[in-house]
């Protein structure tokens, strides 16, 4: 099926198949994010590095400030980016325990 943009969707099953390629994408790109985190437990010289509530912070409110941009809702974006972070932040631990 071709996927087609969200604004050429006409049913459901088209909708449906842009949604499922999107997730496929943002799996991609989350890999690509840890991956980062893979290179951050290995560069942090002390697991209690790893917990940096001010960049937390700070990319928490990129994250908003791009989604209001964007026209999507800031406090939505931002929650997702908490859940994110942490979730990040729990690999990065991981990560650091194995080396």
């Amino acid at each position: 099926m071709t996927i087609l943009p969200g604004s050429q969707c006409n049913t459901m099953a088209e909708v449906r198949a842009g949604v499922d390629q999107v997730d496929r994408e943002l799996v991609a790109l989350l890999r690509r994010r840890f991956d980062y985190m893979d290179a951050a437990a290995r560069i942090k010289p002390a697991r209690g590095a790893v917990r940096d509530e001010a960049r937390k912070a700070q990319v928490i409110a990129n994250a908003r400030a791009a989604a209001v941009a964007a026209g999507m809702p800031g406090d939505a974006i931002a929650a997702l980016w908490d859940a994110l972070v942490e979730a990040s932040i729990a690999y990065e631990l991981e990560a650091f325990d194995r080396r």
